[in-house]
C-alpha cells in the first residue's frame, strides 16, 4: 500500500489583523521572499520558501491593501488607506520616499520588463516612478493628476 504525501501549509504568524494581499518575488541567488499587507497596517518580509520572519516595515497609519518586491527583491513598496504609498529599502526597512495621495492607495507594481519602475493605483489614476533616477534627475511622472519629485 502507498502512502500518501501529505503537504504541510507554510504558516507565518505576526500579523494581528487580516492578510488582504502576498507578493512573491521572483528568485534572487539569495532565495525568494515573501512580502504580505494586512489591515494592521504592517508589511512583513518572510523568506519565500520557510515563512521565517525577515522583518516588519513600520511607517504607515492604515490599513496595507497591497505590497511588492522589485524583481532583485532590493525594494519593496506598500499602498495603504492612509492616503499613502511607501517605497522601502528591502534590506535595510528605511523608508525611501512616501507618495501622499487624496485618496486610498490600492495597488502597488514594480515593472518587470526595461526600466525599474513602480506603478501605484489610486482608484483610477496611476504613478509611473523611474528607479532608475537620481533623485537629482527629478523624474516621476503622474499620468492623470499630480508630479511627484524626489
Amino acid at each position: 500500500m502507498e502512502k500518501k504525501k501529505v503537504t504541510v501549509p507554510l504558516v507565518c504568524h505576526g500579523h494581528s489583523r487580516p492578510v488582504v494581499d502576498l507578493f512573491y518575488s521572483p528568485i534572487t541567488p539569495d532565495g525568494f521572499f515573501l512580502i504580505s499587507a494586512s489591515k494592521d497596517s504592517s508589511p512583513m518580509l518572510r523568506n519565500g520558501e520557510t515563512g521565517d520572519w525577515i522583518g516588519t516595515f513600520e511607517g504607515h497609519k492604515g490599513a496595507i491593501w497591497s505590497s511588492c518586491l522589485d524583481t532583485k527583491a532590493l525594494r519593496a513598496a506598500s499602498a495603504s488607506a492612509d492616503f499613502s504609498a511607501k517605497l522601502w529599502d528591502a534590506l535595510t526597512g528605511d523608508e525611501l520616499h512616501s507618495f501622499e495621495h487624496k485618496h486610498i492607495v490600492r495597488a502597488c507594481a514594480f515593472s518587470y520588463v526595461g526600466l525599474n519602475c513602480l506603478s501605484i493605483g489610486i482608484l483610477l489614476l496611476n504613478l509611473s516612478y523611474n528607479l532608475s533616477h537620481r533623485p537629482a534627475s527629478n523624474a516621476c511622472v503622474m499620468h492623470i493628476e499630480k508630479l511627484f519629485l524626489m
